[in-house]
C-alpha cells in the first residue's frame, strides 16, 4: 500500500473572471461519459467541475494539453504568467514548466475516469473545514490529523491513496492546469497523482481560506470502501 501527498499554493490577486484561452475544438468532449460526478447530489458545482475536468485530462491528456494548457505559454512574459482575466502571477520556473507540462501530456496515453466518493469527500471536508478555521496550509491537521487519518476516519481504502491541495483559483479548469504545470514542485508531484491509473476513485472539497480565498481538497484511492455501508 502507498501513499501520497502533495499540495501547490496558487496565489491569486484578484477576483479572477476566467475567460476561454483556447481555440474552439475540432470536436466536443463527450459530456455524458465524463461527468461522473453529474449525480452526486452531495457535491457543490465547482467540486462536480474539478472532477470534470480531471476525466476530462485523463480521457484525452494530449488533447487537454493542446486545448488548455499550451495556448498560455504565450502569456509568459519572462517568469510572469498573465492568465486571461487575471493579474500577472509570478512563476518560480517561467514558460519551461509549462512547456515540460505539455510535452508529457502529449505522450501520455488515455486513463480510465475516476468517479466520486462519498467517504473520500467527507475525508476532503474535513481538512477543507480545518484549514477555513485556521488558516493553515498543507497536509497535516490542527488536530495532528494526516490524509491518511482522515480518510480512515471514513472507511478501507485500497491499492493506494493520494491527496491533492489547491490554494486559491476560481474555477476548475484554472485549479487542475496549474496543479498540472506544478511550477516550483520538482518531482511534479501534483501531475503525477492526476496521471496515476491506480487512482479510480476521488473525493472533493472545496471552501474559503482565509488567506487565499478558496482551497480545494482532492483525496484519491485505488478503491474505497465506507463504513456503515454508506451509499455514494
Amino acid at each position: 500500500m502507498k501513499l501520497t501527498v502533495r499540495y501547490l499554493l496558487i496565489i491569486v490577486l484578484q477576483v479572477l473572471l476566467i475567460t476561454s484561452f483556447a481555440s474552439p475544438p475540432a470536436y466536443s468532449w463527450k459530456i455524458s461519459r465524463l461527468n461522473t460526478a453529474s449525480n452526486a447530489g452531495y457535491l457543490s458545482p465547482l467540486e462536480k467541475e474539478i472532477i470534470l475536468e480531471i476525466n476530462k485530462l485523463r480521457s484525452d491528456p494530449a488533447r487537454y494539453a493542446n486545448e488548455y494548457i499550451a495556448p498560455l505559454a504565450k502569456n509568459y512574459k519572462q517568469r510572469l504568467l498573465h492568465y486571461p482575466g487575471d493579474l500577472p502571477l509570478l512563476t518560480r520556473e517561467g514558460v519551461a514548466a509549462l512547456n515540460e507540462c505539455v510535452r508529457e501530456l502529449k505522450r501520455q496515453k488515455p486513463l480510465p475516469l475516476v468517479s466520486p466518493d462519498y467517504g473520500l469527500t467527507k475525508a476532503a471536508r474535513d481538512h477543507v473545514r480545518d484549514q477555513s478555521r485556521s488558516g493553515r496550509t498543507g497536509h497535516l491537521g490542527s488536530d495532528r490529523s494526516s490524509m491518511r487519518n482522515r480518510i480512515e476516519r471514513y472507511g478501507i481504502w485500497q491499492t493506494r491513496i493520494a491527496e491533492n491541495i489547491a490554494y486559491g483559483g476560481k474555477s476548475a479548469r484554472q485549479i487542475i492546469v496549474y496543479l498540472l504545470i506544478d511550477d516550483g514542485i520538482r518531482d511534479r508531484g501534483h501531475r503525477k497523482n492526476f496521471l496515476n491509473p491506480e487512482l479510480k476513485v476521488v473525493g472533493v472539497a472545496t471552501g474559503r481560506h482565509p488567506e487565499y480565498g478558496i482551497m480545494s481538497v482532492m483525496d484519491f484511492a485505488g478503491g474505497f470502501k465506507s463504513k456503515n455501508n454508506e451509499e455514494n
